[in-house]
């Protein structure tokens, strides 16, 4: 590595919908001493492997950044420039390695099997991601799981690493067809739990809007609500209670896009709370009072994530065509945040 540039290796997590590809993150920052350099020749010389190619590719699809801004392939780098560029990684099916992790199994047949997931469990293997995931302990405890198009083991589905709850899993080729169709015909039920920044004034909404990759912010999704980018989404949200600064929602989804709900509502002005990837792990409402500062920094400590929880799963059931709905219960974290706000709201209205 030149002592002209510095370079850091970002990962990224799993989306909480949708089948989008994992990345490979690089940044680097051009030393004082950089001469002018088209990006694509600065790139190939201090990211190993990196092949041409690639790097085309990338430009292309608008993964390579300069100062946060996106650029094309000759945008010639100087010094002092932020240079960030996001590679497509490749399936990781030879790093499928089962692993003895206890599952929340909260039913299961000869045909499929339904799991509780805990809140910072990775769902497949990824990028910086090898071990310890959903699909780990799914291949050490069921052997000949079918493999979806993208070629992971049992998933018809997923969320995210920071978002707790339900995920059906199947375990015959017939059932990862016949339940992968419901969701793409939208025949299923899926419902979220979530705290939210701010006092949601409608009973109850709904957020349409395509979703597609942020222009700047590649770890982001973002609304286009002109359609010209991304994919048809649709959110029903409705109010289960009103803390104050914060409400407590429902959220059903009609569609499954990447991190649906955590764009749809801070697209309406009610970012998740704690979600920090869209800027909801700072004080977005309440008051300047040292005290409430502490007290929306304690809830932070009891709820280290996005508030967000899968609660409801419903299905056909692929084999004996049975509807099957699941329910599961709020995790700790969440309960105790939200008896939290419950009470600032209630000392707050005497």
């Amino acid at each position: 590595m030149s002592k002209l540039q510095t370079m850091q290796e970002f990962k990224t997590e799993d989306p909480e919908e949708g089948d989008d590809d994992l990345y490979e993150h690089y940044s680097f920052t051009a030393g004082k001493g950089q001469e002018p350099l088209r990006v694509d020749k600065f790139l190939m010389n201090f990211i190993e492997k990196a092949t041409r190619n690639k790097i085309q590719q990338a430009a292309k699809n608008g993964n390579i950044e300069v100062n946060g801004t996106v650029v094309k392939q000759n945008y010639k780098v100087k010094a002092g420039d932020v240079v960030r560029v996001l590679f497509e990684h490749p399936p990781y099916e030879f790093l499928l390695t089962p692993e003895n992790i206890p599952l929340d199994i909260v039913y299961e047949d000869d045909t499929l099997l339904v799991v509780n997931k805990p809140a910072g469990m990775v769902v497949h293997p990824g990028h910086g991601n090898y071990s310890g995931t959903l699909i780990n302990a799914l291949i050490y405890h069921f052997e000949n799981l079918p493999e979806n198009s993208s070629g992971r083991p049992g998933l018809v589905h997923r969320i995210d690493k920071d978002t707790s709850g339900l995920l059906v899993v199947a375990k015959t080729e017939e059932a990862m067809t016949h339940l992968a169709k419901q969701f793409f015909d939208k025949t299923s039920e899926r419902e979220y739990i979530a705290i939210v920044w701010g006092n949601v004034e409608a009973d109850s909404g709904t957020v349409e809007g395509h979703i597609g990759r942020h222009p700047k912010n590649r770890l982001q999704n973002t609304v286009y609500e002109d359609g010209s980018q991304g994919k048809e989404a649709v959110t029903h949200y409705k109010v289960i209670e009103r803390l104050g600064y914060v409400t407590l929602i429902s959220c059903k989804l009609e569609t499954g896009r990447t991190h649906q709900i955590r764009v749809h509502m801070k697209h309406i002005g009610h970012t998740l709370f704690n979600d920090a990837r869209y800027g909801g792990d700072v004080i977005l409402k309440g008051t300047t009072f040292s005290k409430y500062k502490q007290f929306v920094e304690n809830c932070f400590t009891i709820l280290p994530r996005q508030a967000l929880h899968a609660k409801t799963l419903g299905f056909e059931h692929p084999k004996t065509g049975e509807w099957l709905r699941f329910d599961s219960a709020l995790p700790e974290d969440m309960v105790a945040c939200i008896a939290k706000w419950n009470t600032y709201a209630r000392h707050a209205m005497e």
